[in-house]
Order: structure tokens, then sequence, then C-alpha cells
């Protein structure tokens, strides 16, 4: 552990000159550009001394448009592959998150941008320790990840009335499930083409499973893949049709799910020789949390201390 808490040191002495991504309770995961499916532009943030740069660019070209935001802005991360997430389906509203710089953080602030105008709409600032999790395709409902101040693995899913400029009072669960907590990491995610549903990939014990979220309806569905056994990084979903598969690192299909009934079709077992079992991918992100949330322990001691 020692060794990693080091390496997690290198990493944020070594972050580079981007703005990191913060859809995740983790330090130094950046997302990939996002756009909308088939759509011809893309986004990504830099950093701009102390504030971020916006840069709008064709998906084959160069860039197109820039704006300045004031402060620390990222492009969301959903998953420990970098997927991003934060524009909605008809390509009108793009949120931005503030990069994490500790743990728990008492106030986490969201950019709302209009993308038309490349001009931010309006600025939110909620109370808690949260994430960005999708957008709904019409950019009214924001959907968040909620961290528990003392265990970030506790958390739950939230949804945010953009129009309201609130949330809504119930978490966001499987109808089905709704007694069972949500735990695991998320490894990659996809979109269904018209961005209604979010597809995520998670790695937790005992099994994998595939968390549905209907952005349109605030529901969810978690489908769990019971016969895998072994790590699942390195592993992709791959959405065609109504047909929904899990492909392994070399390329195996390891699971198919029918997102018309959320059942599993096919579960080929073992991904073992497939989908790398390595730690390496989050161990250095998780192990920068653990630095910073032992660090906020240490000062909430140190507040309390008798003089």
């Amino acid at each position: 552990m020692v060794l990693v808490a080091l390496a997690a040191l290198a990493l944020i002495a070594l972050l580079p000159a981007s703005a990191a991504a913060d859809g995740l309770p983790a330090v130094g995961i950046d997302a990939r550009p996002l756009s909308t499916s088939g759509g011809d532009v893309e986004y990504t943030t830099k950093r701009a001394g102390h504030d971020t740069r916006l840069i709008e660019s064709a998906r084959y070209g160069g860039p197109l448009r820039r704006h300045t935001l004031n402060g620390s802005f990222s492009i969301p991360a959903v998953a420990y592959d970098g997927s991003p997430s934060g524009l909605s389906a008809d390509g009108r509203t793009l949120v931005l998150i503030s990069p994490r710089t500790r743990y728990p953080r008492r106030r986490t602030t969201f950019a709302v941008v209009d993308a038309r105008r490349l001009a931010v709409r309006r600025m939110i600032h909620l109370r808690g320790d949260f994430s960005f999790d999708a957008l709904s395709p019409d950019g009214r409902v924001m959907y968040l990840i909620e961290y528990s101040a003392r265990d970030f693995s506790n958390y739950a899913v939230r949804a945010y009335d953009l129009g309201a400029r609130r949330l809504f009072p119930q978490p966001v669960v499987d109808p089905g499930e709704a007694d069972e907590p949500m735990t695991g990491a998320p490894v990659t995610r996809v979109a269904s083409a018209d961005s209604r549903w979010a597809y995520t990939l998670y790695d937790s014990a005992p099994h994998p499973f595939v968390h549905a979220l209907d952005t349109a309806r605030r529901t969810a569905v978690c489908i769990d893949l019971d016969g895998i056994r072994g790590g699942m990084w390195g592993a992709t979903l791959q959405l065609r049709g109504a047909a929904l598969t899990v492909v392994g690192r070399r390329g195996r299909v390891l699971a198919t799910i029918d997102t018309r009934t959320h059942r599993l079709i096919e579960d080929r077992g073992s991904a073992a020789e497939d989908a790398g079992t390595s730690w390496l991918p989050i161990a250095v992100p998780t192990a920068a949390l653990l630095l910073l949330a032992a660090a906020a322990t240490r000062r909430r001691r140190l507040a309390v201390r008798p003089t």
C-alpha cells in the first residue's frame, strides 16, 4: 500500500496540463473527447492558468470555437476507461464539473453551458460530495452520484431538475432491487443512440453487473452477470440494435443482454483470460483518493484538538 500511495503522489505531481475529469471518486482520470452519437463536433477542456478553456472541434478536423470559463472545470469521466458524458442528445446543453481536490468535498460545482452559443448558462453549487453521471436527452435532468462523507464506496444515484434547480427527493434505483446497495467500480460506459439509456459495466464482488439508467424516466435496472468470474478491466460494451454485448479485452463475447427486456441472453462464464484482472487501472486513482481522505481526517482531528 505504501508503494501505491507513493505512486499516487507521483501521479498527482505529474498530472497533464489538460483539465482532469471528475465524474468519478478518483484523481487523475481524464475523459475522452465528448460528442453526441453521430455528431460532427466534439468538446474538450484544457487548463488556462487558474481558468478553463472549453474547446469545440470538428471530429475530423481542427478547433472551431473556444470559450474561457472562470475557475477549474472539466468534461466528466463516468468510468475508469475515460468514458465521457455531459452532452444532451439535442446538442444544446453541456455540463462540466469542478475537479476534485479533496475527499470529502463540502461543495460541488457544475457549469451548465449553452453549447449552441458556447457560453455558460448558469452555475450550480451543491452542498455535499457529488460526481456527474448522465444527462437526459432533452438536457432537463442531470444525474449525479452522491457520496457518503465517510466512505466513498457508499453512494447513491440522484436526479437534479435543471429547470427548478433542485434535487429530486428520492434516489434513482432499480425498483426490483430497491433495498440492495449499489457498489462497484465503473469500468466502461455506452449510451443508446437516442441517449435515453446509459449502460455502465461495473466490476464488483461477487460478480460484475451492468447498470442501465433510464435518463428519460428517472429509473434504473441492474443486470447481474452471475456467471462471469474474474476482473472486468479492459472489457468493453457494444450496442447493436437490441443486443448489448460485454466484450473481453481479446475480443471474446462474455455476455449478451436483450435491452428490450433487460434479460441476460447469454453468459459465457469466466472472464479471467479476456478482461484483465489487474488492479493497476484503479489502484493509483483510488490510492490518491485515500490520501485525500486521510488528509481530510487529519485536518478534522487538528481542528478539534484542544489547545
